[in-house]
């Protein structure tokens, strides 16, 4: 009788069966399951957490999670997840008073004035939220974050919807989103849902 040699049984062959073994007792959906989930994180809404959970806010599906570029930043998200034409989000609790903020955030457009500043106030709940809506010629710090100075670039046609979320206790919260002015007027239903949405413990 002729013998037949084997080949070795490496790692990767092994994998591969134990894979299909899966698949064959507990059928695809068994696998898919198993997706890690980062990769699943721009495709769905997600709870965010805001002064020690007093509020919660439900993330838009269409915001992706990003590393921040400033540590004093909670949160940051790119929106929409994909494409050339993107925004920047950002979430932080800070001090400074609401006021000196929404100046500050005019003073980030070339020749803006309060007057040409939208600014209206919603209370949900026992929050508080002040919308500043502005349009013009951005002026971008290289630094990540305010408190993190930079070379600074102007770049026209873009637009910013600031959020102060202002607790009961006093406490500030500062949602910032920046970017072209098409993408920021595409994400405006997204962040409005996002603010009626929110909760109070």
């Amino acid at each position: 009788m002729q013998s037949r040699s084997l080949k070795p049984f490496g790692r990767k062959n092994f994998a591969l069966s134990s894979l299909s073994i899966v698949a064959s007792l507990f059928g695809n959906s068994m696998l898919l399951d198993a997706t890690p989930a980062v990769a699943q994180e721009s495709a769905k809404a997600e709870t965010l957490s805001f002064a020690n959970g007093k509020i919660t806010v439900e993330k838009p599906a269409s915001w992706k999670t990003v590393p921040p570029k400033s540590n004093i930043v909670q949160y940051e998200f790119r929106a929409p997840a994909e494409g050339e034409q993107t925004a920047r989000v950002t979430v932080m609790g800070a001090t400074g008073g609401i006021e000196a903020n929404i100046v500050r955030w005019i003073g980030q457009f070339d020749g803006l004035t309060r007057a040409d500043a939208k600014i209206e106030k919603k209370t949900i709940q026992k929050t508080t939220v002040h919308i500043v809506e502005l349009e013009g010629t951005y002026k971008d710090s290289m630094g990540g974050g305010p408190f993190a100075p930079g070379p600074v670039k102007k770049v026209e046609n873009h637009a910013m919807i600031g959020l102060i979320f202002e607790l009961e206790g006093g406490e500030l919260v500062f949602v910032k989103m920046t970017g072209p002015k098409k993408t920021i007027a595409g994400e405006r239903e997204a962040v409005m849902k996002m603010v009626e949405g929110l909760k109070n413990k």
